[in-house]
């Protein structure tokens, strides 16, 4: 038995909201409310990290606030072209360090970008069920991203997020309407191997 969705078919049971979560482009230009927003950063919150380390943080911009140009200036210009339609942005960070159980100074986290990854992707599933839509990105000034937010060192910036309503694909360029449709994934036997690694 498998899972579809009008646009997508898995090949193995799962949960369909799996499914139903994508990443568009057409957003409507509607600010989210800060509670709304909050309620995805919740779900972000409650992500696994080693130790329980909770290395992520997250800086947001809404749409209509002093913060918005300064924080669309960040993304590259193809980005910004669809994400000044979105209803906030979020660069996400993680610490590099951690502090575990028993230890009196932080040490090195191997998982901090593997775990704030968890957390994105708690946000995205939330933002899906939640009427609202992420699309993740890493076409931004990352250097200047971390000296505009006041990231500390040890800090790595990691990806930026457009979160909005899904709007009308006629909205954006005849290229990128194209491009407005959930994708596709590889088979699991590309990247799923049984005792060791299987060579591409």
């Amino acid at each position: 038995m498998t899972t579809s969705t009008a646009e997508r078919v898995a090949d193995h049971p799962i949960e369909p909201f799996f499914l139903e979560r994508w990443s568009p482009r057409a957003f409507t230009g509607e600010a989210i409310p800060e509670n709304e927003l909050f309620t995805l950063f919740e779900a972000a919150r409650w992500a696994p990290s080693s130790y329980n380390s909770q290395p992520w943080r997250f800086v947001y911009a809404r749409r209509d606030t002093p913060h918005w140009e300064p924080m669309l200036a960040l993304l590259n210009e193809f980005n910004q072209s669809w994400a000044a339609q979105a209803g906030a942005l979020v660069i996400v960070l993680s610490n590099s360090v951690m502090l575990p159980p028993g230890k009196d100074r932080p040490v090195p986290s191997h998982s901090h970008s593997f775990d704030a990854g968890a957390a994105s992707m708690a946000l995205a599933l939330q933002a899906a069920r939640s009427g609202w839509a992420a699309h993740a990105m890493v076409g931004f000034d990352i250097d200047r991203a971390f000296a505009q937010l006041n990231v500390p060192q040890g800090y790595r910036v990691e990806a930026a997020i457009a979160i909005g309503r899904r709007g009308d694909k006629s909205t954006l360029s005849e290229a990128l309407q194209e491009r407005e449709a959930p994708n596709g994934r590889n088979p699991i036997g590309q990247f799923v191997s049984e005792g060791r690694f299987k060579p591409e």
